[in-house]
């Protein structure tokens, strides 16, 4: 990943917490066909690594974990994103020397893939899933909700997934190379346009006038 410094962000609790709040993460892993990308929720532990630890599964059809067990892993967790328009920015009205971007964050993780095929740990694991998104739910739904043997056949068709980070970096851009008077025109135009993800990016772009 392209990280120019300005972007950088290292601070592990920012990086486990868009992790936690965006846990559908891409997986990539490579192959004798080229690169191969998966796309799945995987959740993040604090114990194993200073790093974290993520866990997750696939299906037992997805040839992933036959074709690349102990493969070295990229996992990409993708944050708030949002077209920047020139127009926002008041220095444009004065010389005109602007062009659109993108705004976007991201966390890359890397680590070695390791494939679990365990009842028992894979029912953890789906607890663990279940009971922190259905958290919010008036009624949470819980795994001993459906029959036993339906639970067994739906755990007989997945096998679980490891990862053990060894990596972990972050890039917020977030306009953080314009200056002040251009980033407030960001936060007005974004919060303008009103969408969920347009507003995530306004409160990440005002924060950095606070600093």
């Amino acid at each position: 990943m392209y990280q120019p410094a300005h972007f950088e962000e290292s601070r592990i609790e920012v990086l486990h917490a868009l992790m936690r709040a965006q846990p559908f993460a891409t997986l990539v892993t490579g192959g004798d066909a080229g690169p191969n990308a998966n796309h799945l929720p995987l959740h993040l532990h604090d114990e194993g690594s200073p790093l974290g630890v993520l866990q997750g599964h696939v299906a037992r059809a997805n040839p992933l974990w036959q074709q690349a067990p102990d493969a070295e892993a990229l996992v990409i967790f993708h944050g708030p994103q949002a077209y920047v328009s020139p127009s926002w920015y008041p220095t444009k009205r004065e010389h005109g020397k602007a062009v659109p971007t993108w705004n976007y964050v991201v966390v890359h993780g890397r680590g070695r893939l390791r494939v679990i095929d365990d009842k028992a740990w894979l029912r953890a694991q789906l607890e663990t899933l279940v009971d922190d998104h259905e958290a919010g739910f008036a009624q949470p739904w819980r795994i001993d909700d459906a029959p036993p043997e339906y639970i067994d056949a739906m755990l007989a068709a997945i096998v679980g997934i490891e990862i053990t980070l060894t990596t972990l970096s972050g890039k917020w851009k977030i306009s953080q190379n314009q200056p002040a008077t251009n980033r407030t025109g960001v936060v007005a135009g974004l919060r303008a346009l009103g969408t969920a993800g347009d507003l995530q990016m306004a409160d990440l772009v005002a924060n950095t006038l606070k600093q």
